[in-house]
């Protein structure tokens, strides 16, 4: 077989490969996160000082690869993009595998610092992808890759927690560093790193330091709001969880109840994503990511606030459906943005910080949550999120006013289009 048909055999089998990888990495880190205040009093945190430790987890590897991540992706660009694939895959093992040696939280919190440095498995795979798909499949390539998360966070608390719970976490991190050593070997054996740019309309390449990157994602108008709108909606992704379990808890009648329910609630979100995620890749193909992700976020904020209403926990689900469905194409409008949106030999350094970025709201999110939580009556708590994801939508479906000043030379896009420009796919108007 050659020719086009070999091509798209082979992206098929390298999609399969970083699937794979995202799917364990994702589904690996999600495993502890429900029941981290329980690992960590197991570690010797008194009670009271378990919320903050807690916090301090959730939040290192996120403040870490805010740092790291542009500069793995410069290295990307530089010197290969599957190799960072590989690196960030043989990191998460590493982390892994010293997190079951832990035995202070201390040491567990340095050890998630460390998977926050060298780990990044999501960065590395989207830079990758992005070489790879063609133009017109690059929303499906994202959406496909979002479905990987969702399939992982789905899987990951449900057989994590049988392993953790008949052999201990120890043995669940030897387990998920194993598998992310087989996936590193699946994609150093499998991958074949892009060269040449996936579209004939690609200008010469252009390698761009951190720095230009950064100025070019802010130069771009749509891009700077588009990225401004996703920090506020991450934010508000990880606000809700701490604003959340206490109000199913509010609307059941027992701790035990509630518990049972959280965990419902959230398999159905995570559910919604995993479908949202083949659907909205593919609509970002045939139409605008910009405006699909302005009307994900206003689906997003309207299932939001309306979680204050209900009095019993059934009816939070056809809510918890749609804030999943519509989660699904938040991620992806943004990459796909972004890939669409800047030279292919800058790209995994603007991908990078874009998840950077990202990664702010997982920062900011909890002490939002905890401020939103102070607000007292569940309306109100509610509501506010909700309109801060209403807010993310108005921000990506205005049209921001042009520069005033002269524009500085920029790296154009790949069909030719000015940086700032937002075309619509060939052949095809958005409604």
């Amino acid at each position: 077989m050659t020719g086009p048909a070999a091509g798209a055999k082979e992206n098929r089998q390298a999609f399969a490969v970083l699937w794979f990888g995202q799917f364990v990495a994702v589904g690996g880190l999600t495993t502890v996160v429900p029941v981290l205040p329980f690992y960590l009093a197991g570690l010797g945190v008194p009670t009271a000082a378990v919320p903050w430790w807690t916090s301090l987890a959730l939040a290192a590897p996120a403040a870490a690869q805010i740092v790291s991540g542009p500069l793995w992706g410069r290295i990307g660009d530089r010197y290969g993009r599957k190799s960072m694939v590989v690196r960030a895959q043989l990191g998460l093992a590493v982390a892994l595998g010293l997190m079951a040696w832990a035995e202070t939280a201390a040491q567990f919190v340095v050890f998630r610092f460390v998977q926050g440095l060298f780990g990044g498995v999501v960065s590395a795979n989207a830079a990758f992808a992005s070489t790879m798909a063609r133009e017109e499949h690059q929303g499906r390539t994202f959406g496909g890759l979002m479905s990987a998360t969702a399939a992982g966070s789905l899987a990951g608390p449900l057989v994590g927690s049988a392993v953790a719970v008949g052999f201990g976490f120890d043995v669940l991190f030897v387990c998920v560093a194993t598998l992310m050593v087989l996936s590193a070997l699946l994609s150093l054996f499998a991958l074949r790193e892009a060269t040449t740019p996936s579209s004939k309309g690609e200008k010469a390449p252009v390698e761009l330091s951190v720095r230009g990157s950064a100025r070019l994602l802010w130069k771009d108008r749509y891009l700077r709001r588009m990225l401004v709108g996703g920090l506020a909606a991450q934010a508000g992704v990880y606000a809700l969880v701490v604003i959340f379990a206490p109000r199913v808890a509010e609307i059941t009648d027992s701790v035990r109840t509630a518990t049972l329910w959280v965990g419902v609630l959230q398999a159905v979100t995570w559910a919604a994503t995993l479908v949202g995620g083949i659907w909205w890749g593919r609509r970002n193909d045939r139409g605008s990511p910009r405006r699909n992700f302005a009307l994900a976020a206003l689906g997003c904020g309207l299932a939001v606030a309306l979680q204050a209403v209900p009095g019993e926990p059934g009816w939070l689900t056809p809510l918890r459906l749609l804030q999943g469905f519509c989660f699904a194409a938040l991620l992806p409008s943004i990459q796909h943005l972004v890939s669409r949106g800047t030279p292919f030999a800058g790209r995994g350094t603007c991908l990078a910080l874009t998840m950077s970025v990202l990664g702010l709201g997982q920062v900011l999110g909890p002490l939002l949550g905890a401020a939103v939580a102070g607000l007292g009556h569940p309306v109100w708590q509610f509501c506010g999120l909700g309109l801060l994801f209403v807010g993310a939508a108005a921000l990506a479906a205005a049209r921001p006013r042009p520069w005033r000043s002269t524009p500085s030379p920029l790296p154009s896009r790949r069909d030719g289009a000015p940086v700032g420009s937002d075309p619509e796919p060939a052949g095809r108007s958005h409604p």
